[in-house]
C-alpha cells in the first residue's frame, strides 16, 4: 500500500521540526503469512505453555518474544525485535518494544529503518474499527522523531530517562539501551521439551485431533513445576539477565488511540524500504 506509513501533509506542516518528507520511504505493508512467519517461535512456545497450563486450568497471559530470528533479520540487529510490550500507566497507554538482542554498549538504532506500532481499536474482541500508527525514525546523531498518527509529534533527544514529552504533553518516548526485560527460564524449557518429546516418542501419550497431548493433571503440575525450576531442581536462571537491547517506549494518552472502542490491539515492526525485517505481536 504505497504511502501506507507516511505522515499526512497537515501534519508534516504542523511539524516543529525541518524533517522533510522524502527522508521517509515507501513501505510496502508485511501479508499475514509473513507476520505468521515472524511470530513463529513465539507462538510456539506460547502453544507449548498453553497445552501445559491448560490441562490444570492456568490462565495464562500471552506475551511476544522472538529473540533468535532468521539469518537476514539477525543480520541487521536494529531492525531485530525481541519483544513488545504494552500495559496502562493511569490513563496512558504504555508501547514498549526492543531490538538488536545481546546489544553492546554503544548499540545505535538505525537511519535507514522505521520502527513502528501498529494499533487498532474497538468495541469488542475481533472487531476494529480504527487503526493507528506510532512511528519513530532516528537520524544520524540518534534523534527520533515520533508520530502518533496524524496529528501528534515530537521530535528530539529521547535518551534521558524522564524521555521527551509533547508540547500537549499527550506523549512521552523514551529510547536508549536497557536490560532486557524478558525472563525466560532456558534451562528448565529445555528440561521440559526434553522429557515431552522422549515421552511422546516413547508413546507415553495419547493426543488430541490438533496433535496436543492429553495429559493428566500430575504429569502437568510436574512440568509445570519443571519450567519454574532449573534442570536439577533449584532457582530459575534468567537466559537473558546479562543482556542488554535497545528499546523504545511511549506512553499515549489513550484518547489517542481508542477511537474505535476501549480494546485496543498492538504489534509492532521494523520496515526498511519496500519490506518488513522484523515483527513482535502482542
Amino acid at each position: 500500500m504505497s504511502g501506507f506509513f507516511r505522515p499526512s501533509e497537515e501534519c508534516l506542516r504542523n511539524c516543529e521540526s525541518s524533517v522533510s518528507q522524502e527522508r521517509r520511504p515507501t513501505l510496502t505493508k508485511p501479508t499475514r503469512e509473513e507476520i505468521h512467519m515472524r511470530l513463529r517461535p513465539a507462538l510456539t512456545t506460547m502453544a507449548v505453555l498453553a497445552a501445559v497450563c491448560g490441562i490444570v486450568g492456568y490462565s495464562v497471559s500471552a506475551l511476544s518474544a522472538d529473540h533468535f530470528d532468521s539469518p537476514a533479520t539477525t543480520a541487521a540487529p536494529p531492525a531485530d525485535i525481541t519483544d513488545v510490550f504494552t500495559w496502562m500507566d493511569g490513563n496512558n497507554v504504555v508501547l514498549a518494544m526492543t531490538m538488536y538482542p545481546a546489544a553492546p554498549a554503544g548499540a545505535l538504532f538505525s537511519d535507514n529503518l522505521q520502527y513502528v506500532f501498529h494499533t487498532a481499536s474497538g468495541g469488542a474482541f475481533g472487531t476494529t474499527t480504527s487503526n493507528v500508527d506510532v512511528i519513530a525514525t532516528f537520524d544520524a546523531s540518534q534523534k527520533i522523531s515520533l508520530w502518533v498518527g496524524n496529528n501528534e509529534y515530537v521530535t528530539g533527544d529521547a535518551t534521558p530517562a524522564a524521555g521527551l514529552t509533547s508540547t500537549d504533553q499527550k506523549v512521552k518516548v523514551f529510547a536508549g539501551l536497557r536490560a532486557d526485560a524478558f525472563f525466560f527460564n532456558l534451562d528448565g524449557f529445555k528440561a521440559v521439551a526434553g522429557k515431552v518429546t522422549n515421552a511422546a516418542k516413547a508413546g507415553a501419550f495419547s493426543f488430541d485431533d490438533a496433535g496436543c497431548p492429553l495429559l493428566d493433571r500430575s504429569t502437568s503440575a510436574a512440568l509445570l513445576t519443571q519450567l519454574a525450576t532449573s534442570s536439577d531442581g533449584g532457582a530459575p536462571v534468567d537466559f537473558f539477565a546479562p543482556s542488554n537491547a535497545l528499546a523504545i517506549v511511549v506512553s499515549i494518552d489513550k484518547s489517542l488511540l481508542t477511537a474505535g472502542g476501549r480494546l485496543v490491539t498492538v504489534w509492532g515492526a521494523t520496515y526498511t524500504t519496500g519490506a518488513a525485517i522484523g515483527a513482535g505481536g502482542q
